[in-house]
């Protein structure tokens, strides 16, 4: 009998909503209709071997015309535009998640890398930009001489 009336309280009190789990909930539906903060979009993998950095970019939505990529010094910067769907007549959206606008990513390199023979290529919504090292840059081999 005491278990029952406990049961019947205990049900009192979860009607109640929980606030931290409210607070949460409004936080991140806020977070989500805000634009990303500038140096976080695109999202980038950055990776090396003994010649060249390779960075890859996350940019679905942009063609590669509508890409502009430069290098000044140890920077790379990457920009490009992204504007949302025409709908049509009577559509409207019910949520918007994705992010529209222009964007700017700017990636500063470690080393110095030759601007003349950097390459971009652009494949499924993702950019690769190959950066080969400045010759300065790449690692040299001394000989030991004897005496």
């Amino acid at each position: 009998m005491l278990l029952k009336e406990l049961e019947r309280e205990l049900e009192k009190w979860s009607s109640f909503p929980d606030p931290f789990r409210e607070f949460s909930l409004i936080n991140h539906g806020l977070l989500r209709t805000l634009r990303p903060i500038r140096g976080e979009f695109p999202p980038v993998d950055i990776s090396k071997d003994e010649e060249k950095y390779v960075v890859s970019a996350e940019i679905p939505g942009v063609g590669p015309e509508g890409v502009d990529i430069s290098l000044k010094g140890k920077t790379l910067t990457v920009r490009f535009e992204r504007r949302p769907e025409e709908l049509g007549e009577g559509e409207y959206y019910t949520k918007k998640e994705r992010w529209y606008g222009d964007f700017n990513r700017v990636i500063d390199l470690p080393c110095a890398v030759e601007a003349d023979k950097v390459k971009a290529r652009f494949n499924k919504g993702i950019l690769h930009i190959e950066l080969p090292f400045a010759e300065s840059e790449k690692p040299k081999k001394i000989s030991v001489q004897t005496e």
